[in-house]
């Protein structure tokens, strides 16, 4: 973030899968969080009293998050539309659905943004309760391996909310002509690191010199605003992102004359909302909530608020990632 069934095309999947070798490995990853920038108030009666609320799927919740009247959300707020910073305060689809899920459950989410890379990790050492960052749901990050297939963690689960598949952006005017990932052998490519698309490049590399041509030289960033810095500069003839993500970049960046996107989005999948293994009563009652605000139609009106509809999805669904 397919938390539906996952469509699959030819290039890689989309925002952090490529993590599963990083982020989801408990020991072997960066515990730290960047600056930390909190989003959210306290006004849910049951964190005083810890033991009842009007909320019509509050039951459902474990005890402890009962009684604390809040989920702490791990996030990477670099992320526009999905999860940005605005006037200090954490905005964009993931919250505007988090707090639709709160009013559901009955407690708020408390967002703090972080690095992107530790999200996993944070989660599963009992920083946050769950971590929703446009996080794609793989049977790598289900099962804690990383590219190679070796176990490096405990895994996470997933509960999916949205769909969306890997893009490529480039300068406005298109001057080397890129029209597809395909196109970028011997080329050089932005992207942020520890990304399904940084996997998707790599991958893609493979196939080009497999082919007799040459490599696409790839420039991973820390976050992804230095991946667009440079491709806007010229050092880097494309970036590759998520696709609402370079969709909403493309309209708005210098009031949409810095860049475009290219081709069809490819190989989409599921972003899920990652919770610990531990957990079940947690993930399932996320799982009903992200049903409720799909059948009451809250669900659609934040996709369109951010012209995020063709993410949308029909049912939540656990683990739907491949």
């Amino acid at each position: 973030m397919t938390a539906r069934s996952t469509r699959r095309t030819t290039a890689a999947r989309s925002r952090l899968a490529a993590v599963g070798s990083i982020a989801v490995a408990g020991a072997l990853i960066l515990t730290g969080c960047g600056d930390q920038t909190d989003s959210g108030s306290d006004n849910s009666e049951s964190k005083e009293t810890g033991t009842s609320s009007a909320a019509p799927l509050f039951s459902k919740l474990p005890k402890k998050i009962q009684d604390a009247g809040e989920i702490k959300v791990g996030t990477n707020a670099e992320y526009a539309p999905m999860e940005y910073q605005e006037g200090g305060k954490i905005v964009g689809v993931d919250p505007d659905i988090a707090a639709a899920l709160g009013e559901k459950l009955g407690v708020e989410f408390k967002f703090t943004s972080g690095s992107f890379d530790g999200l996993i990790t944070s989660l599963n050492t009992g920083r946050y309760d769950i971590a929703m960052s446009s996080i794609t749901d793989n049977k790598q990050r289900q099962e804690g391996l990383d590219d190679k297939g070796k176990k490096l963690g405990p895994g996470v689960d997933f509960v999916d909310y949205f769909v969306a598949g890997t893009a490529v952006y480039v300068e406005k005017g298109n001057p080397k002509n890129i029209n597809s990932i395909e196109d970028l052998c011997g080329q050089t490519a932005a992207v942020q690191r520890g990304t399904t698309y940084e996997q998707a490049l790599k991958d893609q590399s493979k196939k080009c010199t497999d082919a007799g041509d040459k490599a696409i030289k790839i420039e991973s960033f820390e976050n992804d605003t230095e991946a667009q810095t440079r491709v806007k500069s010229g050092g880097a003839v494309a970036g590759v992102n998520d696709y609402p993500v370079a969709v909403d970049l493309a309209r708005k960046a210098d009031g949409g004359n810095a860049f475009e996107v290219v081709g069809e989005q490819v190989d989409a999948g599921p972003f899920g909302i990652a919770v610990n293994k531990d957990n079940k009563q947690l993930t399932e009652a996320l799982e009903a909530a992200v049903n409720a605000i799909i059948e009451d139609g809250t669900y659609k009106e934040i996709l369109a608020k951010w012209g995020a509809e063709t993410g949308a999805i029909d049912k939540a669904a656990i683990n739907g990632g491949k």
